[in-house]
């Protein structure tokens, strides 16, 4: 009996290796389902998987293009700064050039007008000196003329005669002042 129990075993228990005709076919119509729908759908999925490539890619030159583009802006905005320093040292330099030719000008200009000031003065005392000369040698000679006239006691009237005295007085008292 134990033989037969065995025997209706083996044959009622199906093989591991070789499934069950049903379950071969179920697994067939699901196989044949699946790559239909991959066989449809698997296109689809690879083109929109290459436009988002596309894409990607696309952008990804763009950013580079901009990256490269702002590289050379840089590049270019530095060589603008450098340009531009070394625009403002020349103007610089040429501001302290031009001062220093004012300050130079100037200069002359001052010297040239406290020479004319001086030249002036000069003229303006040597002018007052001659009046205050002449003034003073016609006191001077007035006085002169008083004086001789009371130490020789007679008058000096005449113009000649009074003019001789007078010059002669004031000879004699410029050259004992350049004794002096």
């Amino acid at each position: 009996m134990l033989n037969a129990i065995v025997a209706a075993a083996e044959e009622s228990t199906p093989s591991v290796l070789i499934p069950e005709p049903y379950d071969i076919l179920w697994s067939a119509v699901c196989a044949a389902i699946i790559g239909v729908v991959f066989w449809k759908l698997l296109p689809k999925f690879t083109k929109i998987l290459d436009e988002r490539t596309e894409r990607i890619e696309g952008g990804l030159a763009k950013a580079e293009a901009a990256q490269e583009e702002a590289q050379q802006m840089l590049a270019e905005y530095r060589e603008q700064l450098a340009d531009a320093r070394a625009e403002a040292a020349r103007i610089r330099d040429q501001a302290r050039t031009e001062g220093q030719a004012i300050v130079a000008e100037l200069k002359v200009t001052a010297g040239s007008e406290a020479a004319r000031i001086l030249e002036t003065a000069q003229r303006q005392i040597e002018a007052e000196r001659q009046q205050a000369m002449t003034s003073l040698r016609g006191e001077v000679g007035s006085l002169a003329t008083a004086l001789a006239e009371r130490i020789l006691g007679e008058s000096l009237e005449d113009e000649v005669r009074r003019t001789r005295v007078v010059d002669r007085f004031l000879d004699d008292l410029e050259s004992s002042t350049a004794e002096a």
